[in-house]
């Protein structure tokens, strides 16, 4: 869902940068900066170590929040104001030095693509911040009190409970991905798929 973000800021950053877009490890070469977004690999320091700084994006408050999905166990917690983080990739998973972090404000009525869209829109501000103050940034250590982590949603995470009400469960199906990881329940041994579209009348 990222990619067609990525792409536009490539174009538009190309004239000044040399930039390259790699969806596998092994194609990495180089350079001054790796930006690892929606990055599902881990990768090693012998790659981090080929660029002066490999930065990451996560959408927590951290050291509150390490770990999978945040953005989608955050709008299940009912939350509205979402941290986003610039940090560096260290071996341990979201512990690096903290670059900067912003918010972006929700209403609690957006929809998974309306989330991600602002939140796309945010994570390129913060890799041209990057870019722009990679000589004289001053990056934070995450202090080591405060830390949490949330674990990998899997797919029946995504289920609905038909003897709850639809308002106790509305979070968790706004931020379901319909083609991924979509919201279902079952009801006389069948099992059912929840598509939720907007109406803007």
């Amino acid at each position: 869902m990222f990619m067609p973000f990525l792409q536009k800021w490539e174009k538009k950053n190309s004239i000044n940068h040399e930039i390259k877009i790699v969806n596998v490890s092994e194609d990495i070469q180089s350079g001054d900066i790796l930006f690892l977004i929606s990055c599902a690999e881990i990768i090693n320091i012998r790659i981090r170590n080929k660029f002066k700084k490999t930065l990451l994006i996560h959408e927590s408050d951290l050291p509150k929040g390490r770990g999978w999905s945040p953005l989608q166990w955050l709008i299940i917690e009912d939350q509205n104001t979402i941290p986003i983080t610039l940090l560096e990739a260290v071996d341990k998973v979201d512990a690096g030095p903290i670059w900067k972090k912003s918010f972006i404000e929700f209403e609690g009525h957006e929809l998974i693509n309306e989330i991600t869209s602002k939140v796309f829109s945010e994570k390129i501000n913060l890799m041209n911040f990057a870019i722009e103050n990679f000589d004289s940034i001053k990056p934070q250590t995450q202090p080591l009190s405060g830390i949490s982590y949330y674990k990998k949603r899997k797919p029946e995470d995504s289920e609905i409970d038909i003897n709850k009400s639809i308002k106790n469960q509305i979070n968790k199906i706004r931020i379901s991905d319909e083609n991924r990881y979509p919201c279902f329940f079952y009801f006389k041994g069948k099992k059912y798929k929840i598509l939720l579209r907007k109406i803007n009348e």
